[in-house]
């Protein structure tokens, strides 16, 4: 961190690359990790990850559109990076002037990027011209982006569009997170449909092409799979979607990020006296409230007003009154000892006390990649 820092994010290089080893351990030695660095590394910063994930002989990332891919780029992150969405046609061009892989989503989307191409080749001879480099998406049973399975014949036919580079071929696993009877039966089906395009393919002579499914979950509850490519997202950051999610594989993960901020002012609140907008929090008795330099434009979820609490000085302390855009109010009574400028956390450990992403999720009723992708850009971040 900065001195002069009002919050800040923590990233510890350590647990980033004890992550990528353990998962690098269950996707076994013939799959590479394409780490998913979409939503700026789910808020722990995309170029800082890349670069520590290069730097270890990562030389795979996806991410979700063109201009992540293109941060990525500028910042000096080399090897393959794989847009996972929709690029609008606009965007093709920076395509090929980064040397980034698009998704095909669907026959007609991959049409549309043959024919750019084309119209950029023009004139040209068969030597000396561009293609664009993509991965076909193939919807198993999602029904999100993607060709249907049962449709192999058309999957087939992006092969002979001029103009692309055909180097992968993915889906997405949609219940694999869960543990139920259904949602095991359901994954295997999508694995199991994958599978009929694969070999469907490799009947019709083509062989040359890069195969993943996978992503954190596919991995902890399937790790008897195994692809080309693994796509890790959330547990790359050493957490689950939900605290309560059991997982199959044995597996050490250790969270990367730690979210922080100081102490701005203290002062005594009386009791009968009421704080913050709208005047939702009234002392019961004269309570010591500590006003923190950070709100919900951090990325603190403004339903943590009243509920939401954070450590002090090793103590357990609560959220009081509404959290603002900027700044929000805790109760610190029970910590006499603080001062201005005290470090207060809200996700990582303080002594003996800890409090995770899992825990904010928890509590605000959503998961955990939602909580992280949020942090706010105007957080520092700083390798720990």
């Amino acid at each position: 961190m900065r001195e002069t820092d009002r919050a800040w994010i923590g990233i510890s290089k350590e647990n980033l690359l004890h992550n990528t080893e353990e998962l690098q351990r269950l996707s076994g030695t013939g799959c590479a990790l394409m780490p998913a660095v979409k939503a700026n590394a789910y808020g722990h910063g995309d170029v800082l990850v890349s670069r520590i994930l290069q730097d270890a002989g990562i030389r795979d990332y996806c991410v979700a559109s063109v201009d992540e891919g293109i941060r990525l780029r500028q910042a000096g992150i080399s090897g393959q990076i794989l847009i996972l969405g929709y690029t609008h046609p606009d965007g093709f061009a920076e395509l090929m002037h980064y040397g980034l892989t698009q998704t095909a989503v669907d026959l007609d989307y991959a049409g549309g990027l043959s024919a750019y191409a084309g119209k950029i080749n023009c004139g040209r001879n068969a030597g000396s011209c561009d293609t664009i480099a993509v991965h076909i998406g193939v919807d198993t049973g999602m029904h999100r982006l993607g060709i249907p399975y049962d449709r192999p014949d058309l999957i087939e036919k992006v092969w002979a569009l001029p103009g692309l580079r055909v180097t992968g071929m993915f889906s997405h696993l949609c219940v694999s997170d869960g543990r139920t009877d259904a949602a095991e039966k359901y994954t295997r089906e999508q694995i199991q449909r994958f599978g009929l395009v694969t070999d469907y393919l490799h009947k019709n002579g083509i062989r040359e092409f890069k195969c993943h499914i996978q992503g954190s979950y596919g991995l902890l509850n399937y790790p008897e799979y195994s692809y080309d490519l693994s796509r890790p997202g959330i547990a790359l950051y050493g957490c689950l979607s939900s605290a309560d999610d059991r997982v199959r594989a044995a597996v050490s993960l250790k969270p990367v990020l730690s979210l922080k901020a100081r102490v701005a002012s203290i002062k005594e609140l009386p009791a009968g006296e009421s704080a913050g907008y709208g005047l939702t929090y009234t002392a019961d008795s004269t309570r010591r409230i500590a006003i923190v330099s950070a709100g919900y434009a951090d990325g603190i979820p403004r339903s943590l007003s009243n509920c939401g609490t954070a450590l002090v000085r090793g103590r357990k302390v609560s959220i009081i009154g509404r959290i603002c855009m900027d700044q929000l109010t805790l109760d610190v009574t029970d910590v006499p000892e603080i001062l201005p400028d005290d470090e207060v956390v809200f996700i990582g450990s303080s002594g003996e006390c800890r409090l995770t992403a899992e825990d904010m999720a928890e509590k605000t009723g959503t998961i955990t990649n939602e909580i992280l992708s949020r942090l706010g850009s105007r957080l520092h971040r700083v390798v720990i």
